[in-house]
């Protein structure tokens, strides 16, 4: 993995460093991303060539996801996982809203209770029945 030391005002394009930071699976997919308007660089809009530098805030949003990161160095060439996560930080903000969010899924999940499994051949039929009798 390439990156480049604080001090250098090196550059790299927004789209390459979102597809190295693993953020989105493709280098295109990150463009249509920043076209689209789900990111953005120290709180403003951006394209795709747009020239990026240690420190630069990103707001991406992924989904129902939001984050928000800080961008601690750079890269052209997309590597392992936990390469890609040296080259950014998660703000703290962020990962309090995104625990929020996994919460309040889980509590919107809750009252879905499923049974343990499928109906057998004798239930279905009982099911069957009463609906038939309901309708």
């Amino acid at each position: 993995m390439t990156s480049t030391p604080n001090n250098e005002a090196a550059a790299v394009r927004v789209d390459v460093w979102l597809w190295a930071a693993r953020f989105f699976k493709t280098r295109s997919l990150a463009k249509q991303a920043i076209d689209g308007g789900k990111v953005d660089v120290s709180g403003t809009g951006c394209k795709p060539a747009k020239a990026l530098h240690v420190g630069d805030r990103l707001q991406i949003g992924r989904g129902e996801e939001r984050l928000e990161v800080v961008v601690l160095a750079l890269s052209e060439r997309r590597g392992p996982a936990p390469d890609a996560q040296a080259l950014y930080q998660e703000t703290e903000a962020s990962l309090a809203a995104r625990e929020a969010a996994r919460a309040q899924r889980k509590l919107g999940a809750a009252g879905l209770l499923r049974p343990p499994s499928r109906p057998d051949k004798r239930s279905r039929r009982q099911i069957q029945q009463f609906k038939e009798h309901q309708g």
